[in-house]
């Protein structure tokens, strides 16, 4: 046998079985998330970008990049008082039409959506026939709870009902009341409609995943919608101020979510109860506090 050849050094077969691995892997993983390859590859496409953030279709005309950029700026000064600053800094991807929006959404329904990388990158894409700051500040919520949290946390600690319901926060398409108590009550008032008065209940515990909160007619994804807002707006007035920044501190010290969930409220919780009509998806815990 040659003894200089590579061929059959260790050193060679493991990077062979290395890049052999990485193809077949990277292979995979297009075949089951092609959006987000086109999203990181945005900028080699016919895309135009001025700043290397924002991302116009090349169907859409220059002259209508000042009034997108000015939605999309409204939407982020909202991020900003809500979170109390604003952290993330997604790529965001501005579509011409449903289908072209498809290619980076994998979906023709809605005019937003965001995408999180296990590597740190983050995207939100938008379709211009509808996008308004409404949709963009939902989906802006969606990464920079990522950014504080990371994709880890995200995918395997925060239920989908939570992080859905901080969205609604700054989404006002559903619900439009500025203080905190009045919008509690207005989430109250569509909650029992899409309940049938609160008939047919969907239980916080079922919408804790992707699949169980989207997975289901418009109808039920509604409700789940609003359920989602009647539990965050009501735990919102519970932690008060600073209820979400404690959460998330906790968390990143290694608290579980339903830890920091309920250590935020804690202090407060038996006060409000006496002043707040009942949360329903809470009964069990209201029956509690009764006795």
């Amino acid at each position: 046998m040659n003894p200089n050849n590579t061929s059959q050094h260790p050193f060679f077969k493991l990077g062979k079985l290395f890049v052999i691995g990485f193809i077949v892997v990277t292979a995979s993983l297009f075949f089951l998330y092609p959006q987000i390859f086109y999203c990181e590859l945005i900028r080699f496409s016919g895309f135009r970008s001025e700043t290397g953030t924002i991302y116009f279709s090349p169907e859409i005309k220059p002259i209508h990049y000042k009034k997108l950029k000015s939605i999309i700026t409204s939407s982020e000064a909202r991020v900003d008082s809500f979170f109390q600053g604003k952290k993330s800094s997604p790529t965001i991807i501005v579509c011409r039409d449903p289908q072209e929006y498809q290619k980076y959404c994998s979906s023709t329904e809605g005019a937003g959506c965001s995408l999180g990388t296990p590597w740190g990158n983050s995207f939100v894409i938008l379709n211009a026939q509808g996008m308004n700051v409404d949709v963009i500040s939902h989906e802006m919520s969606h990464t920079e709870l990522l950014e504080r949290l990371g994709w880890w946390t995200i995918a395997t600690e925060i239920p989908q009902w939570f992080n859905e319901g901080i969205a609604l926060m700054l989404d006002r398409r559903f619900v439009n009341n500025p203080d905190k108590i009045g919008r509690y009550f207005d989430y109250m008032d569509e909650w029992l409609y899409y309940t049938g008065g609160g008939q047919q209940i969907l239980e916080l515990r079922d919408l804790a995943s992707i699949k169980g909160f989207f997975n289901s007619n418009q109808k039920q994804v509604m409700l789940a919608y609003m359920s989602a807002g009647l539990e965050v707006s009501y735990w919102l007035i519970l932690s008060e101020e600073d209820g979400l920044h404690r959460l998330i501190g906790e968390m990143k010290a290694g608290k579980s979510f339903e830890e920091a969930y309920q250590r935020a409220e804690g202090k407060k919780r038996a006060y409000w109860f006496k002043k707040l009509p009942t949360n329903p998806l809470r009964f069990q815990d209201s029956k509690k506090i009764s006795e």
